[in-house]
């Protein structure tokens, strides 16, 4: 009760010191306070209503309120000082901002009505569970080692590029092997970490094969935080999986749906922007510590104004750059979606392989308005208007809707690896929210081929082994 107390009033803390102090058109403002409204009626129900733990919907209303309310508003306000344009140098006009939010607010409003819908209309199995699976994962357990200490092994000379490599330069390697080493051969021990822990669970706490995993388990983290660490892979991929992490060691810190959102609100909204401003403070740390109000003089003058008027927070903007660009362009009928549903297939042996929505969206800023950075974010609501106009957006939440159900299932299955895979979903939605899809989309698929299907794969292989094994000594027996 506590938890949700203190999470209501710093929404709403939060919201009216936003709205209090936001002077704009007031069409503007009342469009940012709608989409906030609706918003806050999904937060309202998500932790007074909803029964069922959901940390999709937590991200989601997290993700919504940083990036869609606070992100835009303080853009905004430091627009209208300087009477500048936005930070992608696209010109500042009230009815694309107004626009942008009706999208979001018919988004949110689908989303949230086909999520209500398939939950109910859900149907749920009974999954017996597998013993002689169980039996057989120590030896799959040692094959994922087998398989990451050979990654290890091969990608050294990678690595030790990539730590030395500039965050702004491009790397050595195409793109499609970037993806297959970082989110799919990279994550391979991610999947020993987490079978390690199920066997663990399984057992009976004794015999050698329970210290075997151990060290495996061991080996595994190790190897995990070599691929995985700030000098390779960037911040919004090493969230959600050491996030996930802590959900598998210790669930009960965020096993509800209070403390996700606790723990997603204040280290989203709270905590990383005032890391920032710290950071980029005129005054040193000591100074800040020994007077206190210095950190209060940031927060009333630009600094938490400028923090959120980087390219790090252009979600919003984005949308309304998506909307500029089908002005020009016309929409383009699913043909984004195939940059997303077709990332396995090199630009080699595509030539005319569409580019993310992100990049086609920096483009069009580029030869129009002298922007100089075609690397951006865009948002589920502006890849659905890009491809289908209202219909796509209309579309995209359905679907989103229809993909966390069904991720429900798996996150409240006795099967260990489903669970955190669901769960790692759940907090890879802030990066996949944000955009763009083709990325977002690419960047999980891979995390569970490496996760899941290749345990799978080195499961199968060594059922039909034994199998195989076992009809050999029949045969023997039969000839004898």
């Amino acid at each position: 009760m506590i938890g949700r107390l203190i999470l209501l009033l710093a929404y709403l803390g939060i919201s009216v010191v936003l709205f209090a102090t936001f002077a704009t058109d007031v069409w503007v403002w009342m469009s940012f306070f709608m989409s906030n409204l609706v918003l806050f009626a999904l937060f309202w129900w998500h932790l007074y209503q909803e029964r069922e733990y959901s940390p999709f919907i937590s991200v989601y209303i997290v993700f919504n309120f940083l990036f869609f309310i606070i992100a835009p508003i303080l853009q905004l306000r430091v627009i209208g000082d300087k009477n500048a344009d936005f930070l992608t140098k696209l010109p500042y006009t009230s009815s694309g901002i107004i626009y942008s939010n009706v999208l979001i607010i018919l988004f949110t409003l689908c989303f949230f009505g086909a999520y209500t819908w398939f939950k109910k209309t859900r149907k749920t199995r009974v999954i017996v569970p597998n013993y002689n699976r169980d039996k057989r994962l120590p030896l799959v357990l040692f094959g994922i080692l087998g398989i990451s200490l050979l990654v290890f092994i091969v990608s050294m000379g990678f690595v030790f590029n990539e730590m030395a490599r500039a965050g702004w330069m491009a790397s050595s390697i195409g793109r499609t092997a970037l993806l297959i080493w970082k989110k799919l051969l990279f994550v391979v021990p991610l999947g020993g970490v987490i079978l390690s822990v199920q066997y663990y669970k399984q057992s009976k706490k004794t015999g050698i094969n329970v210290l075997a995993v151990a060290v495996m388990f061991v080996l595994f983290m190790i190897l995990l935080l070599w691929f995985k660490n700030p000098l390779v892979e960037k911040r919004n991929a090493l969230g959600p999986i050491y996030i996930s992490i802590i959900y598998l060691l210790a669930p009960r810190l965020l096993n509800s749906n209070v403390k996700t959102m606790f723990f997603m609100f204040f280290t989203m909204v709270v905590v990383f922007p005032l890391s920032a401003i710290i950071t980029h403070a005129k005054s040193s740390l000591r100074q800040i510590i020994i007077q206190p109000r210095i950190l209060l003089d940031e927060f009333e003058g630009e600094g938490i104004g400028e923090v959120f008027n980087t390219i790090h927070y252009d979600a919003f903007i984005n949308i309304v750059a998506t909307i500029d660009y089908v002005k020009y362009e016309g929409f383009s009928y699913g043909y984004q979606f195939l940059s997303a549903f077709l990332f396995f297939i090199p630009r080699k042996i595509w030539e005319g392989k569409p580019v993310s929505t992100g990049q086609l969206v920096g483009e069009h800023l580029i030869d129009n308005y002298e922007f100089t950075y075609s690397n951006l974010s865009n948002p589920m609501v502006s890849e659905g208007y890009v491809n289908f106009g209202i219909i796509g957006v209309i579309f995209l939440a359905f679907a989103l809707g229809y993909t966390i159900v069904y991720f429900l299932t798996w996150l409240h299955s006795h099967i260990l690896i489903k669970k955190i895979m669901a769960f790692y979903f759940a907090i890879h939605l802030l990066f996949f929210l944000r955009g763009d899809f083709a990325n977002g989309f690419s960047y999980y698929v891979g995390t569970l081929i490496g996760v899941m299907g290749i345990a799978r794969l080195i499961d199968y292989l060594i059922k039909n082994g034994l199998n195989n094994q076992y009809k050999w000594r029949q045969k023997q027996i039969t000839k004898a």
